[in-house]
């Protein structure tokens, strides 16, 4: 059959790309993570669906550091996480079990939402995401945040929605944007992430997200140049596939040559759903790489 993508034909690349069908086991695990999450939110103190926007869904929960910042002796480090999805399912509601990554190591975590796919484009979408981190740099000290300490990480569409925010140019991102920092990203996780977005637009994934060629390259991080100094991690699972240890080798390849510092950290016996899953334990590989990341 005919390649349309590298060495993949049609199902070859189909394959690379359906989590589902290489991990059965992946729904059962999302909705177990779903149900820690609800029950944690009934727990734990937070600020949950804070508005950040127009739009109904432009929503964010905020878990504060164990302690907060007076036992800190002053403002927190920040970690926004990026859901994932293929950008046309999740909530943030989904994933506030990774605050426990971060929470008792002293830092403030928030967790954004963000609209859908076909509700929304894919413009429109990492729009609401900058719009998320523009309201938390703005917002930080309100939970005891450090504005100048704040860091992002995201799973699979979210680890694309991070390379997207750290490749924006904050102080032209909107009309208040001159009090934005463009270092206004300290340092980024992509997780499993999707940072070329034409085999996307090539495969099975393409007959919901109905992507262009146009929108593909503007929307994909390989394409573009960070917008910052901030440092990125790329985490990918070994047992994962070829396509996605590419997809974040390529990105990492080509940010290296804008001279910002960028490790791909493979983590082995990792599958698309258990290396996310990872951010419940503050003591798991994938936790202890992001907070290293955010000490000094």
């Amino acid at each position: 059959m005919t390649n349309v993508f590298g060495d993949y034909d049609q199902a070859g690349l189909d394959a690379q790309y359906d989590n589902r069908a290489k991990v059965p086991e992946g729904l059962a695990m999302m909705r177990v993570a779903s149900d820690r999450s609800a029950a944690l939110r009934d727990e734990m103190p937070g600020q949950y669906n804070v508005s950040f926007g127009p739009d109904a869904v432009e929503t964010l929960d905020i878990f504060p550091a164990a302690g907060g910042a007076e036992d800190a002796g002053g403002p927190v480090p920040v970690q926004v996480f990026i859901h994932g999805g293929y950008w046309k399912m999740m909530h943030k509601d989904d994933f506030s079990y990774v605050s426990q990554a971060f929470a008792p190591q002293g830092c403030a975590t928030v967790v954004i939402n963000y609209g859908l796919i076909p509700a929304v484009d894919m413009d429109e979408l990492v729009r609401q995401c900058r719009a998320a981190l523009a309201w938390t740099h703005r917002n930080a000290a309100s939970f005891g945040g450090d504005p100048d300490r704040i860091f992002i990480s995201g799973h699979s569409a979210g680890g694309h929605l991070v390379a997207m925010m750290m490749a924006t140019d904050w102080p032209t991102f909107d009309d208040l944007s001159p009090d934005l920092p463009r270092d206004l990203i300290k340092g980024g996780c992509g997780i499993s992430g999707l940072y070329d977005l034409e085999p996307i637009r090539l495969c099975f994934l393409n007959d919901d997200l109905n992507l262009g060629v146009e929108a593909a390259q503007r929307n994909s991080p390989l394409a573009l140049a960070p917008g910052g100094p901030g440092r990125l991690l790329l985490a990918v699972g070994g047992e994962e596939g070829p396509e996605y240890l590419r997809q974040s080798e390529d990105l990492a390849a080509a940010w290296r040559q804008h001279g910002i510092d960028v490790e791909v950290k493979v983590l082995e016996g990792q599958n698309h759903f258990t290396i996310v899953e990872q951010l419940s334990d503050p003591a798991a590989d994938l936790s202890r790489l992001i907070l290293a990341q955010m000490r000094p």
